[in-house]
């Protein structure tokens, strides 16, 4: 990294993967400091014949719907596989495969980087508190070893008129599972709980997984409620009640649809010669030492919950509580309370929150936003400066972490955008950027490498506004390294 002390600005490498090689150009912004109110310009004004004008290829995790593997479970958050395979190509391609490199995803939610870095022959480990997201990445890793002969056999049983004229003994719905209207109308409910009657048949358990997470992928699809982004009834999305649906069909098209990728996934190991090994812990990363040696991870690449309050826990309470994997509406609280950067709603009516770290410019941000619609409370300015003062005090848990488990000469990759709260900008890319280099990782490169994303919807609703703000949302790589 070099550094320009006599202007004031830092000057960062921009690494750009191209056919065959890695290039380099350079880029410039001011530092964080009291003045620049985090205004941090980039320089990125270049572009590089058949690739995106950054160098990474889109990011959006929509690109995913149609790839084996990856389009099992729909997931708002996330990036592309095609994003993750050019992390890889720009910063493994020097390792040795003897050496099998480490592929670390913090936040892996339902398991791009993992699936991406088991298919290129690297070792990988991914960390995900959301237990569905976990179990979604644990079926993907453990799919290739899936005997497949008993898997269609289950289809096969699953498709006899017996099990589906309504056979759901040992099911019943989750006691504790509440919504604002029926989840389900009464004889798809009915189709359900057959379902999970002939779920509890299944003796494999790696088997009776595959059937879990194609009921989770695709309950909403025949259930009173749609995601929009968040999840809504539909009555309230101005669209009708699902009287009936055929639940089975529904269930057994994607689990058809996982046999063909499984396919898939064995040719493309007997094609490459080696696949490395995965894991994937359903745990708190802040809390992952034991678990994870000090300097054991060449790359890391992952999106962390952006600043944006979009509620990754209540969004996927009707897969949690339906799949057993919580039972009570305080397992939902823990989660809530565990979640990175919490949510809006877990710290609001907390005693005013302070940074943890030092931050001139960011301490600004949130003594304005104390001083921001007072009048409204914690559903004002006080409440959103908790939140934001608790969102960056777990980045700099976050980053502390990483640079426990990266090797030397380890990279991070971190996607994340930036934030419009109360009418306040955050340069959640910048701050993230000064927070690395005061744990004392150093910062290759801010990479704007996509203006447009989901979440506008949320940061302009009438309690999040404040005043307007013609910002535009955008989402960058901060590239790190440990010295």
């Amino acid at each position: 990294m070099a550094r320009n002390v006599s202007s004031g600005s830092n000057v960062y490498r921009q690494i750009i993967p191209t056919e065959g090689r890695v290039s380099e150009r350079t880029f410039t912004y001011r530092p964080l400091h009291p003045r620049a109110h985090l205004k941090g310009q980039l320089d990125l004004d270049f572009g590089v014949q058949g690739k995106s004008r950054n160098g990474f290829r889109d990011p959006a995790f929509a690109d995913n719907k149609a790839q084996p593997i990856h389009r099992w479970v729909p997931w708002i958050a996330g990036f592309s596989s095609q994003f993750v395979e050019d992390c890889f190509d720009t910063f493994l391609k020097h390792k040795k495969r003897s050496t099998k490199p480490c592929v670390l995803d913090p936040f892996a939610g339902v398991g791009t980087t993992l699936v991406r870095a088991l298919l290129s022959g690297f070792n990988t480990v991914g960390f995900e508190i959301n237990p569905y997201a976990a179990l979604a990445s644990k079926v993907k890793l453990t799919s290739p070893k899936i005997n497949l002969t008993k898997l269609e056999t289950c289809c096969q049983d699953y498709r006899k008129p017996a099990v589906q004229s309504g056979c759901s003994i040992g099911a019943r719905k989750p006691a504790d599972f509440r919504s604002r209207i029926p989840f389900f109308s009464p004889h798809v409910e009915e189709q359900v709980l057959t379902f999970f009657g002939f779920l509890n048949t299944i003796a494999d358990p790696d088997i009776a997984d595959i059937f879990r997470i194609a009921f989770g992928s695709v309950m909403v699809s025949f259930s009173n409620y749609t995601y929009e982004p968040s999840l809504s009834s539909r009555p309230g999305a101005g669209k009708p009640l699902i009287e009936d649906a055929d639940v089975h069909s529904s269930i057994l098209a994607k689990v058809q649809e996982m046999i063909i990728d499984i396919r898939w996934v064995r040719e493309e190991i007997a094609r490459l010669g080696s696949v490395g090994e995965g894991r994937i812990y359903n745990l708190d990363f802040m809390e992952s030492r034991a678990l994870m040696p000090a300097g054991s991870v060449d790359l890391m690449v992952t999106s962390p919950p952006y600043m944006n309050n979009y509620h990754y826990v209540r969004n996927t309470r009707p897969q949690l509580f339906w799949l057993s994997l919580i039972s009570s509406p305080k397992d939902l609280r823990q989660l809530e309370e565990a979640n990175f950067g919490k949510y809006w709603q877990t710290v609001r009516e907390s005693d005013p929150l302070d940074l943890t770290f030092k931050n001139t410019a960011l301490s600004r941000i949130v003594d304005q936003l104390r001083e921001t619609r007072r009048d409204k409370g914690a559903y004002g300015g006080p409440g959103w400066a908790n939140y934001v003062a608790t969102y960056f005090n777990d980045c700099y848990r976050f980053m502390r972490t990483l640079r426990h488990a990266l090797a030397r000469g380890g990279v991070g990759v971190i996607v994340i955008g930036n934030s419009i709260i109360q009418g306040h900008e955050i340069k959640t890319d910048l701050i993230a950027g000064d927070i690395a280099q005061q744990v004392g990782l150093e910062l290759e490169g801010v990479q704007c490498i996509r203006t447009k994303r989901v979440g506008a919807s949320i940061t302009k609703s009438a309690v999040r506004r404040g005043q307007a703000n013609s910002s535009t949302l955008y989402e960058s790589a901060v590239i790190v390294r440990k010295k």
